[in-house]
């Protein structure tokens, strides 16, 4: 029979393998994705191979299907780290800013700014999350948390605003029941009162304005059309803003 002492011994044992085991295929995940995402520079999302990944790192093809089963799933998981690593950089400087005590109009900037700034340092993650759709790829829902990662900050920042009093109501509303949906709603805490009845399409306008600004900054589509990039850019979000009724403060 064995004594307690040996089976204490053996479960740790047991433990200490398993551990061992998770830290090496968490790094030889990490590996892959570095390698990926260095293809994705080279050839982009479409060009996108397992084989060529595992040839890189020096592995057959079928050991790499142990970590992904596809070139989606790999793609997915890129996709995810995309939009945590931007939805992270929103959320930084949102709270950076009202830390230093910023309205809502300035907080909102911020997360501009910072957003814009991490699409020109990481230019082809931006790419892949906001660039074009890559052919015959349809991303599943594992995607959509941290997807909504970025509209959550936008929400609370706009939720604000509405709160504190700094929100305009709008002079027109918009006809008609809404036309968001009900994941809308939910990503920004459900529909809010009157007078703002129409805030959770207005505020869509933020995120498009954003995301819609930076690309064509982003590849180039206004090249020769501006003076100052950057100040444009601010121009652009506090313009976008005055549709929603929140008021950006500009140099």
């Amino acid at each position: 029979m064995r004594s307690a002492l040996s089976v204490v011994c053996h479960a740790l044992d047991m433990s200490v393998v398993k551990d061992a085991r998770a830290r090496a295929r968490a790094e030889v995940v990490v590996a892959i994705k570095a390698t990926a995402a260095q293809h994705l520079a080279q050839t982009g999302a479409a060009g996108l191979s397992l084989r060529a990944v595992a040839r890189d790192l020096g592995l057959v093809s079928s050991a790499l299907y142990r970590y992904f089963p596809s070139r989606d799933a790999l793609l997915t998981a890129l996709i995810v780290d995309a939009y945590d690593a931007v939805g992270e950089v929103a959320e930084r400087a949102d709270a950076a800013a009202l830390a230093a005590g910023a309205d809502p109009g300035a907080r909102w900037l911020e997360v501009c700014r910072a957003v814009r700034g991490w699409a020109r340092a990481s230019p082809h993650e931006y790419a892949l999350v906001y660039g074009t759709p890559v052919p015959g790829y349809s991303a599943p829902h594992d995607t959509v948390e941290a997807a909504v990662r970025l509209s959550r900050v936008m929400a609370a920042v706009v939720t604000a605003a509405a709160a504190d009093g700094s929100l305009r109501p709008p002079q027109r509303p918009l006809p008609g029941p809404t036309l968001v949906t009900d994941a809308v709603a939910a990503v920004a805490g459900g529909a809010p009162p009157p007078p703002y009845e129409d805030l959770l399409e207005r505020s869509l306008v933020l995120l498009t304005a954003l995301i819609g600004t930076t690309s064509y900054l982003q590849f180039g589509h206004l090249h020769l059309a501006l003076v100052d990039d950057d100040a444009w850019f601010d121009r652009a979000m506090a313009v976008a803003a005055e549709g929603v009724g929140l008021v950006l403060p500009l140099d």
